[in-house]
């Protein structure tokens, strides 16, 4: 008895000293994917984790199904369910806002429908050790239901100012910091315009970059990136999926987002009002995206602004 009373001290004791992370898990009409999801974040290893599950107001049962898990599982929460959120962003948001963060290590996201690799969280964190970081993201692998994978690749250099016009990869591969998370946090509550940001992930590389803090790009995927019609944002791999983006760029739209950022960081560095601020714009593009594609798509829809003149 003497023998495992120490063993489970001992156990206790590794367990308080693992790192105590909050997953931020948005959810709707993910009934087909929540239970593969929510088990391979329940089975991370070398972390003590706490999933906290916001469900949109959903029709195939995946409220009832998180709710059975929470009666189960000691280590899921899931929120006040009845809000129509509309869309990923403003759910995650939610959760951001509404979860007490203040006794945890790290804060990651997830999405309903991936495969979490059971060393993802521990892996990233020692990286964001290693790397003195306070973000990290990481390439993924997409998978599809007919058995085909792809690495997704993400990780090339950031630029200066790359974190204004694009997200540090999917945001299911983010783990934050506790400061950056309060900071997050901060920023939202302080700003509420932001609640309208376009991405959840793109908005929380923006700040913390913004701010002067450390983010690390992983090479290393550990997980698996599903791909399926319900996707909210997918892989842009296929010649009509990237068509859709560049129409998307060239549409100007994403300028509306960029100009949110400015205003609220109360950049001087960066404008775009006028036409003038998008010719110059245009002259850095190697400076606004990681990818050589994407610095040429950029160059191109900022000279379009520049000679029409930007829309607001």
């Amino acid at each position: 008895m003497r023998i495992n009373g120490i063993g489970q001290a001992m156990k206790d004791k590794g367990d308080r000293q693992r790192p105590k992370i909050a997953v931020l898990l948005a959810a709707y009409n993910g009934r087909l994917w929540l239970e593969e999801q929510i088990d391979s974040l329940c089975q991370q290893q070398e972390v003590n984790v706490q999933i906290f599950i916001s469900v949109d107001v959903s029709t195939d049962g995946s409220y009832e199904l998180c709710k059975r898990y929470e009666k189960t599982c000691c280590n899921i929460n899931v929120l006040e369910y009845g809000v129509r959120y509309g869309c990923a962003a403003k759910n995650f948001y939610r959760l951001i806002e509404t979860v007490d963060l203040s006794n945890f290590d790290y804060v990651s996201f997830a999405d309903q429908d991936d495969i979490w690799f059971l060393d993802k969280l521990s892996h990233g964190i020692k990286q964001l050790r290693l790397n003195n970081a306070d973000g990290y993201s990481s390439n993924v692998t997409a998978i599809w239901g007919d058995g085909r994978e792809r690495l997704i690749d993400k990780a090339q250099p950031q630029k200066r100012f790359d974190h204004l016009f694009e997200a540090a990869g999917p945001g299911c591969t983010y783990i934050l910091s506790k400061k950056s998370a309060h900071l997050l946090k901060g920023y939202l509550k302080r700003s509420p315009q932001l609640n309208d940001f376009i991405a959840h992930d793109w908005l929380a590389y923006a700040i913390i970059r913004n701010h002067g803090f450390s983010w690390f790009i992983d090479p290393v995927p550990k997980m698996h990136y599903r791909q399926h019609g319900a996707n909210q944002l997918g892989v842009n791999i296929s010649l009509k999926a990237l068509l859709s983006r560049v129409a998307y760029v060239f549409s100007g739209k994403p300028f509306d987002s960029i100009r949110m950022l400015i205003d609220v960081f109360g950049l001087e560095m960066v404008r775009l009002s006028t036409r003038q601020d998008a010719f110059k714009l245009a002259l850095k593009s190697g400076q606004l995206r990681r990818r050589k594609v994407d610095q040429f798509f950029v160059f191109v829809a900022l000279m379009i602004s520049a000679i029409q003149g930007p829309t607001k």
